[in-house]
Parts: C-alpha cells; structure tokens; sequence
C-alpha cells in the first residue's frame, strides 16, 4: 500500500511531461507539414548529373 503513495504521484509528473512535450511540439512547428516529409523520402536525390 506504501508504494502507490509513489507510484501515483510519480504517474501523474509523467503524464504531465509526456502532455507537456506534445504540447511543446505543436507549439513550435512540428507536425507543420507532415505530407511534404513523406515525399521528401521517396524522391531520388542521387541522381547522376
């Protein structure tokens, strides 16, 4: 029973910094332009000039 006065509170800081990190990331620009970064992939940048 001693544990879960650890294991609740330390849940709780993690789920704050997992939401914390989304956050941070919409915020700043990350998921901007995903479709453009799945096309970048495909494209052949090695071609022979």
């Amino acid at each position: 029973m001693d544990i879960l006065f650890v294991l609740i509170p330390l849940s709780v800081l993690m789920a704050l910094g997992i939401l914390g990190g989304v956050w941070w990331a919409i915020y700043h620009g990350q998921f901007e332009d995903i479709e453009d970064e799945g096309r970048r992939i495909l494209e052949d940048d090695d071609k022979p000039k």
